[in-house]
């Protein structure tokens, strides 16, 4: 009995770690598709730009690390960093992350919100409506022009994409990629 009740107890943690902060964020980590992880990458140049300061790439809720190990691999002279604060998918993302040669890469267990991102080249999030309005609010106070944001499956309101694709996954799933500096209507 005592063993049922320990295994119930470390199975309603689990759930917990991934539950609670999707309530507090209005976001839960959902893995990203190989075919839209295609897409969102062949929305990207081959050469980012390099910032005058420092060349990051930040993934905005990189749950399990997918994502930012692939912009990783692409971009190895970019520093990528991925922001998580749910536990469990930050913890697979760090135990993915040791057991890979992935020196360019790190994930920090925080909100980005916290955090200024002025000296991102490129950032990609994959969030729902509401939190994308409170992240674009922040991005257009802290970002200069030519910021590469590239955004899965939920547009930013009220800018215009710089180019966007429909990716080959059974949901038929829009990417989007948009430049500080060109995103007015």
């Amino acid at each position: 009995m005592e063993l049922q009740l320990f295994i119930l107890a470390g199975a309603l943690a689990v759930i917990a770690s991934v539950f609670i902060p999707a309530v507090v964020t209005g976001s839960s980590p959902v893995a990203t598709s190989g075919r839209v992880r295609k897409a969102l990458l062949g929305l990207l140049p081959k050469r980012l730009p390099r910032g005058p300061e420092a060349s990051i790439i930040y993934e905005l809720g990189s749950g399990w690390g997918g994502m930012a190990f692939a912009l990783a691999k692409s971009y190895p002279n970019y520093a990528v960093i991925g922001y998580e604060i749910s536990p469990l998918p930050w913890l697979v993302a760090q135990l993915r992350l040791g057991f890979s040669n992935q020196p360019n890469l790190q994930f920090r267990f925080a909100s980005y919100y916290n955090h200024n991102l002025s000296d991102a080249t490129l950032l990609l999030c994959y969030l729902l409506p509401e939190p994308m309005e409170k992240l674009r609010l922040k991005l257009a106070r802290e970002l200069t022009p030519g910021t590469l944001i590239l955004s899965n499956t939920f547009a930013f309101r009220g800018w215009r994409p710089l180019d966007q694709r429909v990716a080959e996954d059974i949901y038929k799933s829009h990417v989007y990629l948009y430049e500080i500096g060109t995103t007015s209507k």
